[in-house]
């Protein structure tokens, strides 16, 4: 939000777009706030050994990446602190920021309720996200639940253990469920521009009803 003159970025009347012209999206307040005082930042001289549990989602290679740290109360499974560093854009960051406030409120969530936290509970806090920036809040709901997974690796209730595998749909190119759920995120809403940005079903065209079902799904799922 406070690009040089160098990047490719620039302000206009909308909060942010690009020199080409090609996308704009305004941010509201909230967000802004949470970009510039972020709460419940990992800084570099904490004690690390309160937490005991740790999530990740993302890479820095592809882009945003996400981490977070979380101290669980161990008798009543609430969460008491969470902690997160990201790598990312201002949306990653406030919606880190805000999803580290939701999980921590009152008393804490507990393990079972933050498990059931909504992207769109995370973007009605931030009082919207631009629809190219939803998947941000997605990175949040998942870094969380990896590490509701790790606390339960650590104390050896595996039961409760809940993987999220992905299902491949399509064997000649290895297009996953997965693949087709991030091509939504970003905004493939239809199965012509999900096909564009996976290939699914080029050379296996019996396959796209299903497709079509998993676009229906995830477009509900996320947008409502």
């Amino acid at each position: 939000m406070t690009p040089s003159s160098q990047s490719p970025i620039q302000r206009t009347g909308s909060d942010v777009s690009n020199k080409a012209g090609t996308q704009s999206w305004f941010y509201s307040d909230i967000v802004k706030d949470h970009f510039f005082h972020p709460h419940n930042f990992l800084k570099e001289d904490e004690d690390m050994t309160r937490f005991n549990a740790m999530g990740h989602v993302g890479s820095p290679a592809c882009g945003d990446e996400l981490r977070v740290w979380l101290h669980v109360d161990t008798k009543t499974e609430r969460i008491k602190e969470f902690r997160w560093k990201t790598f990312g854009c201002g949306s990653a960051i406030a919606a880190a920021s805000m999803c580290s406030i939701l999980a921590t409120e009152g008393e804490g969530m507990t393990l079972e309720e933050a498990r059931t936290l909504k992207p769109q509970t995370i973007i009605e806090r931030l009082g919207g996200l631009p629809s190219r920036k939803f998947h941000c809040s997605v990175l949040c709901d998942k870094a969380l639940r990896d590490a509701i997974n790790d606390y339960y690796r650590r104390t050896q209730q595996k039961e409760k253990i809940m993987e999220e595998a992905a299902r491949i749909l399509d064997p000649s190119t290895g297009v996953t469920d997965r693949d087709i759920e991030e091509a939504v995120l970003e905004g493939a809403v239809t199965l012509e521009k999900v096909q564009q940005k996976t290939k699914v079903g080029i050379g296996n065209p019996s396959i796209l009803p299903h497709v079509e079902e998993l676009i229906r799904f995830y477009r509900e799922k996320y947008f409502g």
